[in-house]
């Protein structure tokens, strides 16, 4: 399996961006997509995750009510709506499969994309 991440830049506080995680490979009902970031200096943590085949959707406290996911199965492609970003949200985010919500890093990781909140 690969994911591709993607929609990263540079934008004002209080903007928004969408980002795409496009899945290749074998992906089934129990697995996880998963969101996680990495800002500089610190450790990745969770951001966001859905279920492939339930509604079910997971958020750090940190990003509720800001963030959205959400996904095309026909596209296999996993979205990341974050609308009134701060500059605490700049970070590289990635995104991955796994079987449960959160940072593991024994799951499938794609490359980041690199999120920049100017202040």
């Amino acid at each position: 399996v690969q994911l591709q991440a993607s929609g990263g830049g540079l934008v004002q506080a209080g903007g928004s961006l969408r980002l795409s995680c496009e899945v290749s490979g074998r992906i089934f009902s129990s697995h996880v997509i998963n969101w996680v970031r990495q800002a500089p200096g610190k450790e990745r943590e969770f951001v966001a995750a859905i279920r492939w085949n339930d509604p079910r959707k997971y958020y750090a406290d940190s990003v509720k009510g800001r963030f959205t996911i959400s996904r095309d199965n026909a596209k296999k492609t996993v979205y990341l709506e974050m609308n009134n970003l701060k500059p605490e949200d700049t970070a590289v985010y990635y995104c991955g499969r796994n079987t449960s919500p959160g940072w593991d890093p024994s799951g499938f990781w794609g490359q980041g994309t690199l999120v920049t909140v100017s202040s």
